[in-house]
């Protein structure tokens, strides 16, 4: 029986947003005001592909891009989990599920010489197209109220389990580590055994405080707050030892 690790990526394996961190391959560094106030609630991916059109329009080559990415910092202790991890590839399997995008994971992931942990990665499609611009597509369509409109976190997460027991595998728990309010919907399809791990003092804990207290019946797994990924290690190691 395996565990299955699942990530967020932005504020959870890296300590920043990927999506604000490209900003630092622009000349100025910054986005002009039109653009940033071209934002609409629950549509951060179609806002992202005008931010990337438009770092394209200022010349910026995909290497710059990268190199910037490459430079993003890893959560502490993030180094250290990931290293277990695919160490361990034999009793764990381990998943990000993200609303950045594939390109920018790949970039990092790459860089930090972890890709190996990596079993699979859930996000929003990214390439290069034939200008040399970064194009960026909506991971899919879904009905989930809850999420944005391009990804519902807990649809990935059903899906990919339900195609793991076709082939004969089922886990016998699911650890789901991430920070943000768009984390809440997935962790209510864990159920007694797994654990949510949400970053302490970010959007999901505080999602979890208050349906905790509301006394919701669809929070059914172990929460278990971090601050270092080394308290994730520790608690995976003796998990699986």
């Amino acid at each position: 029986m395996k565990t299955l690790v699942v990530f967020d990526f932005d504020h959870t394996i890296v300590d920043e947003n990927s999506d604000t961190w490209v900003i630092r391959c622009t000349p100025d560094q910054k986005l002009p005001d039109w653009l940033e106030k071209s934002y609409q609630r629950g549509r951060w991916t179609e806002y992202m592909g005008r931010v990337l059109t438009y770092i394209g329009d200022q010349s910026v080559r995909p290497e710059h891009m990268r190199a910037v990415m490459e430079s993003i910092p890893f959560t502490d202790g993030m180094t250290e989990l990931l290293t277990f991890i695919s160490e361990n590839k034999k009793h764990i399997d381990c998943i990000i599920i993200s609303d950045s995008n594939t390109l920018f994971i790949d970039w990092a992931l790459q860089a930090s010489g972890l890709k190996s942990a990596v079993d699979d990665v859930f996000s929003n499609p990214a390439n290069i197209d034939a200008r040399g611009y970064v194009s960026l597509r909506c991971f899919h369509a879904h009905a989930c109220k809850e999420c944005p409109v391009n990804l519902c976190k807990r649809r990935v997460l059903r899906d990919f389990t339900e195609n793991r027991a076709k082939d004969g595998l089922r886990y016998e728990r699911i650890c789901y580590i991430g920070d943000g309010g768009n984390d809440f919907c997935p962790v209510k399809e864990l159920t007694e055994g797994d654990i949510a791990m949400p970053r302490k003092g970010f959007t999901l804990e505080k999602l979890l405080r208050k349906g905790i207290s509301e006394g919701s019946n669809e929070l059914r797994a172990k929460i278990m707050p971090w601050t270092s990924a080394k308290e994730i290690l520790q608690e995976l190691r003796a998990l699986i030892e």
